[in-house]
Parts: structure tokens; C-alpha cells; sequence
């Protein structure tokens, strides 16, 4: 069991349904909060460092390096069951989406450096570095986070279960999907047969029972016509 399945077995019951349908959205905040930390400390060694004077190009090389591990998270874990093209694509693709999401990124950090000109010795370093943590980390970072995971599940990863076909058939046995196409044919080859005889044959599953029920339904808002009329 893995880190992420074993956290979601410890939430209380009333979200942990949630948190099972969004099982791919709690990985990628898990592999984004990694690269956060990775990001962090090599953007702020560069800045305070050899490249003290040249910030942008720092959080540059951060993202690009973070974005590397990325990758490797993201694909073996985070959309590990997700797949639907070849390796090169993917990796392109990938590094396309995230360029755009280091450009999202950017953009704050550029604003508060060059808009609002909150760089020493105009403000003090402390101020500085706050006004580069909050811009970078908390806006861009948020806005680079849901665009990317919006274009990993629609364009880099877009086959849910590409990659593992056993799961395929097991959400396609749980979803009904196949009884209810065997329904539909059987409904086809049979369709004078009353839905009572059918049901006693074992031929209408209990979503197929209540489906007809619904549609058997009578509309109350439907106006009756009288059998004396």
C-alpha cells in the first residue's frame, strides 16, 4: 500500500469517499509539495549567492530542475495508471506543460521585482525576500499547480488506465457498464418479453430494475385522460 492509499484509509469517514475519487489530485499535491522544497532550496542558494542580482534566471534553474523530478514522480506515481501515448510524446508534452507552468510562475515573481520594484535597496532584504517567497511560492505556484494538473490528465496523460488494463475491466465490471450493455442486447433479442418474466429469469440486474421503475413511473405534472371521457 502506498503512502498517499494509506493516508486516505486514516481520514475520517465522511470525506474519505472524496479523497478516493481525487486519489490522483492528493499524489500530485504530495509530488508538488517535494518539488516545492527541491524548487525552494535551490532558488534561494542561487539568489543569495552567485546569482544575487539576477533572481528570474535563478527561480529558472530551480524550475527546471524541479521539473525533472517532477517527471519522474508524477509518472511512476502520481499517474502511474495513466498513459495513452509514446514515451517521447509524453516526455515532450510534459516539459511543454510545465515550461507554460514556469512561466505562470514567473510572472508574479517578475511583477513584485520589476512593477513593484520590491528589491534592496529600495525595501530591505528581509521585505525582499518575503515579497520573492509569497509572489513565487504562494501566487505562482498556486496558478502553475492547476493549470498543470488540468493539462497532465488532458493532454500528457489523457487514457485513465492506459497502463493497467486489469483495472480497466474491474471499473468497467463496477460501473454496470457491461451488464448493462448484455442488458441492452438481451432487450433487443427479446423485446416483447415482459419485464416481470424477465426479472424472474435473472435477466435485469437491480440498476436495470430501478432504472425501469423510473421510467415506469407515472409524470404527476402529466395531465390524465379520463377512461369515461
Amino acid at each position: 500500500m502506498s503512502f498517499a492509499d494509506a493516508t486516505i484509509r486514516r481520514l475520517p469517514r465522511p470525506v474519505r469517499p472524496y479523497a478516493e475519487r481525487h486519489h490522483e489530485l492528493i499524489k500530485f499535491a504530495i509530488v508538488g509539495a517535494t518539488t516545492f522544497v527541491i524548487d525552494s532550496a535551490i532558488f534561494f542558494t542561487l539568489k543569495l549567492t552567485i546569482l544575487e542580482p539576477k533572481p528570474v534566471t535563478a527561480k529558472i534553474i530551480a524550475g527546471i530542475v524541479a521539473v525533472i523530478a517532477s517527471y519522474i514522480l508524477n509518472r511512476e506515481w502520481s499517474f502511474r495508471d495513466r498513459g495513452g501515448r509514446e514515451r517521447h510524446h509524453e516526455a515532450l508534452l510534459f516539459f511543454g506543460v510545465s515550461g507554460v507552468g514556469v512561466l505562470l510562475s514567473m510572472a508574479p515573481l517578475w511583477i513584485s521585482s520589476y512593477v513593484f520594484m520590491l528589491r534592496a535597496p529600495m525595501v530591505s532584504l528581509a521585505a525582499e525576500n518575503v515579497a520573492d517567497f509569497i509572489s513565487a511560492y504562494i501566487i505562482g505556484n498556486l496558478l502553475q499547480m492547476a493549470f498543470r494538473f488540468w493539462a497532465f490528465r488532458r493532454f500528457v496523460f489523457p487514457d485513465e488506465f492506459a497502463r493497467n488494463p486489469e483495472k480497466a475491466l474491474e471499473s468497467t465490471l463496477t460501473g454496470g457498464g457491461l451488464t448493462e450493455a448484455l442488458e441492452d442486447e438481451y432487450e433487443l433479442r427479446h423485446p416483447h418479453t415482459p419485464v416481470g418474466q424477465a426479472e424472474k429469469a435473472g435477466n435485469v440486474t437491480p440498476m436495470r430494475r430501478r432504472r425501469r421503475g423510473q421510467r415506469q413511473t407515472p409524470d404527476p405534472d402529466e395531465p390524465r385522460v379520463s377512461k369515461t371521457s
